[in-house]
């Protein structure tokens, strides 16, 4: 009988390598994870800015780069710029050069939507070969990055596969998402009754699935992957959906959205009302191809997990 491939994980305690590490080892993978700080036999503490990954690198025939620095906000200060580089440009190169002299097959590098831009025209999606235009710090370090490990991995035995998902949502989401779902609980009334944008979303489930198949594929895979619900979704829809979820009738009035957006301008919110009111579409059909796979859960099935999540954990006592 054959041993299960063996699997490194770096990010592992986080949002979305917590779940893929669990949803890899029920797949009969042999899992091992790195974390900033130690979480157990099978996730060792090695943060960002290691220099030496080699003890977690020993017969390890997959590395999925989940770590990174996240929610980074736009910033000039040449000490912090140097650092989310060294986090999110240099660890990830330095980890693909060292996985490639152990002859690790495969390495999978969570990116993001952000490595192509922020923004797309309605009706007009982004592929897996459109050009990038990254607009902030974050965006820009993601695609450094996979410029840097096309450069580290060319002509070697590893694959390289890019993943870029827009924005991850699912049971204990953090962030401007669980803000999002802080008003539709409160079911409180809102002026994006008239918002007509279209929006991309990955749940969680969708997200780690497309990636325990790029684990799976058994043949030789150097790709870069756009990942959604394939269901883009309207803010409106997304209120509409969110505040079902939780039992509730929504309450959604007409507002100009141009008005609102003036008005965010002026509070110095123009960021928020850009992903409020503005186009992200993600045309997956070159993934879904190219892996056989389709998103095994649907938009509204995954919002109404992650809200049944919040629920229940809203009612356990304090002590708990």
């Amino acid at each position: 009988m054959n041993e299960p491939s063996k699997l490194l994980i770096t990010g592992a305690s986080g949002f979305i390598g917590n779940e893929l590490f669990k949803q890899l080892s029920n797949n009969g993978f042999q899992v091992n994870g790195t974390a900033r700080q130690f979480c157990g036999d099978s996730i060792v503490a090695m943060p960002l800015d290691t220099k030496d990954w080699s003890p977690v690198l020993d017969d390890v025939e997959t590395v999925i780069h989940c770590a990174a620095l996240a929610h980074i906000p736009q910033s000039d200060n040449g000490e912090f710029v140097s650092q989310v580089r060294e986090y999110n440009v240099a660890a990830p190169q330095r980890l693909a050069k060292q996985a490639k002299e152990k002859g690790v097959k495969r390495f999978i590098f969570l990116s993001s939507v952000k490595a192509l831009g922020e923004s797309t025209i309605l009706g007009s999606s982004y592929r897996n070969i459109s050009d990038c235009s990254p607009e902030d710090l974050y965006g820009e370090s993601k695609h450094d990055a996979e410029l840097a490990l096309k450069k580290e991995l060319a002509g070697s035995d590893t694959e390289l596969v890019i993943i870029r998902p827009p924005l991850v949502y699912g049971p204990g989401v953090k962030g401007n998402f669980r803000a999002l779902m802080g008003l539709a609980k409160r079911n409180l009334p809102l002026p994006f009754g008239a918002v007509k944008n279209k929006r991309s979303l990955v749940s969680l489930e969708n997200l780690v699935s497309l990636i325990i198949a790029c684990v799976k594929y058994p043949e030789p895979l150097n790709e870069t992957f756009l990942v959604s619900d394939d269901q883009d979704v309207s803010t409106k829809e997304l209120f509409e959906t969110l505040t079902r979820a939780y039992g509730e009738k929504p309450k959604l009035w007409r507002c100009p959205v141009g008005l609102m957006r003036f008005g965010a301008t002026i509070l110095g919110k123009k960021a928020i009302a850009d992903r409020l009111f503005g186009n992200l579409q993600l045309d997956i059909t070159h993934t879904k191809k190219a892996l056989n796979w389709e998103p095994p859960v649907s938009f509204q099935q995954a919002i109404q997990t992650c809200v049944n999540h919040e629920l229940h954990n809203s009612n356990k006592p304090d002590n708990q």
